[in-house]
């Protein structure tokens, strides 16, 4: 008979098969938890791997586009080259020819030759810049250009059309602004009394549709190696002379603007030199012209930075200009950009109260900074079309309060009634002494002068003058309220005197000297009676 297994020794070798099968079932759990985790990886990789092939794809077939489009410009360029040539060679002779019969006209009498003349409408503007353009008048193009700086539009709608009938427009350009551009050749008082950048910029914007290919556009220019290589020699000694002129941070902007205007004109510029145009641009970014500019001189791969740095430099409100320029209202909207402005503008309005050197002045310049700021947000909210994200009522009622006060302080102060004239207006009271305050005494009438102000009926001085920065009985000269800045001098009370400087209300004063009078200055006053009687 087999032997019967022992009840404890079963109970002994089940316990290590329960563990070992626990043990297993943890195994499973993270094995298929791994497994899970491994295949969840692998899947995003393969999508990943997709994503990138499809990108990789989409660009591929993007670059093959511009690969074609390239290729088919260049071979339109190639085939359109000749009949562009032989378009601007017959322009060129009909204007040759022009400007011979314009030369004869005017030798034989037919022209008085006078073009620096008041012209008296848009035709004779127009006609007066043609006769200079096809003569090749270079110096007297730049004289009519610049004596006609109220008629700044009238004269960047016309100027292209006079410098069609041009033989050579860019050599008349280039030899025009020659007087002051590369290098100002005036004498020192001319460079101070008039800036003729204005003139060179509106002169070289007007040249560049000038030079267009007539067959393809914009995409090519029409100038000639000699021309272009001029332009090129002009660009150069410009930058030289930055170190003459206190370099990149001090150079003046309606010079850096021609100097863009040129490079971009000509189609001169260089990708070398694009640190130098940045610089250029960032420094002039307030100029309205610049982001077209910089996006011109090839800076549009570096606009981000450039708006990034203009809101480090405080300057929000150009930084907005340079975002619609080149479409990134998305990454820097422009509302939050001028709110921070505005804040800006108060930060440097407070620290302009504390600086003790603006004292006496300090509230004018606060209220100017602050509608300074307020017109330009404005006009950037309607320029953008913002009022639904900025409304501008808020900005508009401060402004028109800050107005108010402006025009309130314009208004001269009431003059109070002569105290020392007689009730019964027998005539006046002798005139008190001039020495409270300067030329204190003012005579009551147009007729007679006061024998204060006359050496021979000077009485003997009974108060020294006070300081010429004491406060008079006056509004301030400046147009801002007192009521916006805690603590801010409003003007002497009336008929208070001046002491010491300031008028802290009542002050004592000693009663003057007995005044001396002429007696001449009694005959005039009854000769006066009647005109004394009819004035009151």
């Amino acid at each position: 008979m087999g032997s019967v297994p022992d009840p404890g020794e079963l109970t002994e070798l089940a316990q290590p098969s329960f563990e070992e099968f626990q043990r297993q079932t943890s195994l499973m759990t993270s094995c298929t938890l791994l497994w899970k985790e491994l295949s969840d990886h692998f899947t995003s990789l393969e999508q990943n791997l997709m994503k990138k092939s499809e990108a990789l794809k989409q660009m591929i077939e993007t670059l093959d586009n511009q690969t074609q489009t390239s290729l088919e410009s260049l071979k339109r360029r190639e085939v359109t080259i000749d009949h562009s040539v032989e378009i601007v060679a017959g322009k060129v002779g009909e204007r040759a020819r022009a400007a011979l019969e314009s030369l004869e006209k005017a030798r034989d009498g037919g022209s008085n030759g006078d073009d620096s003349g008041e012209v008296d409408d848009d035709e004779g503007l127009l006609s007066a810049l043609k006769s200079l353009c096809l003569k090749m008048d270079a110096r007297g193009f730049w004289n009519f250009v610049t004596a006609r700086k109220k008629e700044l539009e009238n004269l960047r709608s016309q100027i292209p059309a006079a410098l069609v009938d041009c033989v050579d427009p860019a050599m008349l350009v280039l030899d025009a602004i020659s007087e002051v551009f590369p290098v100002d050749k005036r004498t020192s008082g001319e460079k101070v009394t008039n800036d003729f950048g204005w003139a060179c910029v509106v002169i070289l914007e007007s040249l560049a549709p000038v030079m267009v290919d007539p067959v393809i556009g914009k995409t090519r220019l029409l100038v000639t190696p000699s021309v272009k290589e001029k332009a090129k020699e002009i660009a150069e000694t410009w930058k030289a002379s930055l170190e003459e002129r206190g370099r990149i941070e001090n150079v003046k902007t309606p010079d850096v603007h021609t100097f863009l205007q040129h490079l971009v004109t000509f189609g001169i510029v260089r990708r070398d030199d694009l640190a130098l145009y940045r610089k250029l641009v960032v420094g002039s970014a307030w100029r309205k012209q610049m982001p077209k500019l910089a996006v011109s001189v090839g800076l549009g791969d570096q606009m981000p930075d450039m708006i990034e740095e203009l809101i480090r430099r405080g300057q929000q409100l150009d930084a907005v200009h340079f975002t619609y320029e080149v479409g990134l209202v998305d990454k820097f909207p422009p509302v939050p950009l001028l709110k921070a402005y505005l804040r800006d503008a108060k930060k440097t309005a407070a620290s302009i109260m504390e600086d003790s050197s603006n004292a006496g002045r300090a509230t004018h310049l606060v209220a100017r900074k602050e509608q300074s700021a307020l017109r330009a947000v404005l006009k950037c909210i309607e320029e953008y079309k913002l009022e639904e994200d900025f409304p501008p009522e808020n900005l508009k009622k401060r402004l028109d309060q800050l107005e108010k006060t402006k025009t309130e302080k314009r208004k001269p102060a009431a003059v109070p009634a002569n105290k020392r004239t007689r009730a019964s207006y027998n005539g006046p009271m002798p005139p008190a002494k001039a020495g409270r305050i300067t030329n204190a005494y003012v005579s009551s009438f147009p007729f007679i002068r006061s024998p204060s102000h006359s050496p021979q009926y000077a009485s003997p001085a009974a108060y020294p003058s006070p300081p010429t920065t004491v406060y008079s009985n006056r509004s301030p000269p400046y147009p801002y309220s007192p009521e916006l800045i805690p603590g801010s001098y409003q003007g002497s009370p009336i008929g208070y005197p001046a002491y010491n400087g300031y008028c802290n209300g009542p002050v004592p004063v000693p009663a003057p000297a007995p005044p001396v009078y002429h007696p001449h200055y009694h005959q005039q006053h009854h000769q006066h009676t009647h005109h004394q009687q009819a004035y009151y």
